[in-house]
């Protein structure tokens, strides 16, 4: 065995990296390649970031409705464990013309009119889908956060700012409620004041929910809350938050950011939880 080959065997195997849009594939990326891997790329079009090229070994761009694509090429650089993390603006799918657009390979179709056949489309169901297709090509998805754990939701106060008896009024109506709006598989969150649900996250996703709320309460002083499904799947769909969450809900007038302790990913969290003192929310892990 040649010198160079027996470094290689010593080698960590590549990571491959499925990534969608937001923060959330660059802490996958740096933890990864800081632990020592190498990290291949599959960045879906439309939604994964340019700039994290930069981050890692090995990038290239895969249709969404396409996916045997990037098996092929995840495979072509030595990949057998995966991370698929990043939002895919779900609304797009939902499109005129999607069809023409979103040509679907064979695995696509394989994925939905075989692993699919006589179930439901919500998202847990779909996902599970892929990784069992994608476990059948030799590629296995793995826990998304096993790189960046130091960026998890902790127990307690996690800011300085302070919330009132009445938002811990509101965060002990709002929890039990938004861990069934998981169980259903509807949303992550919910907004609460004064015991009132204001509003729920659906399709739109966090964001568009917290523009919302804010629209309809107009006082402010409302806490959002969200959290994990009851049984979540750490490989995919793994709620987050971060700075711009914040700037969203301090220009909506909210008070209070309750996330799960443990379940909840905080993007780049100790720059996250000093802007929220700075702009008087306070960050609870429950």
């Amino acid at each position: 065995m040649t010198y160079q080959k027996k470094m290689d065997r010593q080698l960590p195997e590549p990571l491959g990296l499925i990534a969608g849009q937001g923060r959330f594939p660059f802490l996958v990326a740096d933890g990864a390649r800081k632990a020592g891997r190498k990290v291949v790329c599959a960045g879906i079009a439309e939604n994964a970031d340019p700039s994290l090229a930069e981050h890692v070994d090995v990038f290239f761009w895969g249709a969404i409705a396409r996916p045997g694509g990037w098996l092929r090429k995840l495979r072509k650089h030595g990949v057998r464990q995966t991370i698929m993390v990043g939002r895919v603006e779900k609304a797009k799918i939902f499109t005129p013309f999607r069809i023409l657009k979103y040509l679907p390979d064979w695995r696509a179709l394989r994925i939905w009119y075989v692993r699919l056949r006589g179930k439901d489309k919500r998202n847990d169901t779909v996902l599970q889908a892929i990784a069992d297709e994608f476990a059948s090509a030799g590629i296995i998805l793995e826990d998304s956060t096993m790189y960046c754990q130091e960026h998890m939701a902790s127990e307690g106060l996690m800011t300085r700012c302070r919330p009132s008896d009445s938002i811990w009024e509101d965060v002990q109506f709002g929890w039990p409620l938004v861990k069934e709006l998981g169980r259903l598989d509807i949303g992550q969150a919910i907004a609460v004041r004064e015991r009132e649900i204001i509003a729920v996250e659906a399709i739109e996703g966090t964001a568009a929910m917290i523009e919302r709320a804010g629209q309809l309460c107009k006082k402010g002083g409302w806490t959002l809350l969200k959290a994990a499904k009851p049984q979540q799947d750490m490989r995919f769909d793994v709620p987050c938050v971060g700075k711009d969450t914040i700037e969203a809900l301090h220009r909506n007038r909210a008070a209070c950011l309750v996330v799960e302790k443990g379940k909840v990913l905080i993007l780049d969290k100790s720059e996250t939880l000093a802007l929220a003192d700075q702009l008087g929310i306070a960050v609870i892990g429950y």
